[in-house]
């Protein structure tokens, strides 16, 4: 099991910002796309945002504008800042490391709440 560990998550005003970051061990993690999913109760897990090895993002178009994706390949973390905050982002955020179908690795998940 490869550990991916959250952090930041927590309970913010709509309109505020929150910045989570993950950090990752025992994996070649520049080699790896890393991603952050959410799941809001009911809903099934969607994509965030996702960071390539080579640096290319990709944005649900729910956050594009608002959120945005780094990775920093030294410290093997990625990290996710989101700004303009809405209740409707109010989710539980996964970290996810993903090399192939068998090197495909789950964070525990972090809570974000966003009261309007």
């Amino acid at each position: 099991q490869v550990p991916l560990v959250e952090s930041g998550g927590g309970l913010v005003q709509a309109g505020g910002s929150l910045r989570l970051s993950c950090a990752a061990s025992r994996i070649f993690f520049s080699l790896y796309t890393m991603g952050w999913y959410r799941q809001a109760p009911g809903n099934q897990r969607e994509l965030v945002a996702a960071i390539s090895s080579g640096g290319s993002t990709n944005y649900a178009d729910s956050v594009k504008g608002r959120f945005t994706i780094s990775r920093d390949n030294a410290k093997n973390t990625v990290s996710l800042q989101m700004n303009s905050l809405k209740p409707e982002d109010t989710a539980v955020y996964y970290c996810n490391a993903k090399h192939s179908a068998l090197n495909d690795y789950w964070g525990q998940g972090t809570q974000v709440t966003v009261s309007s």
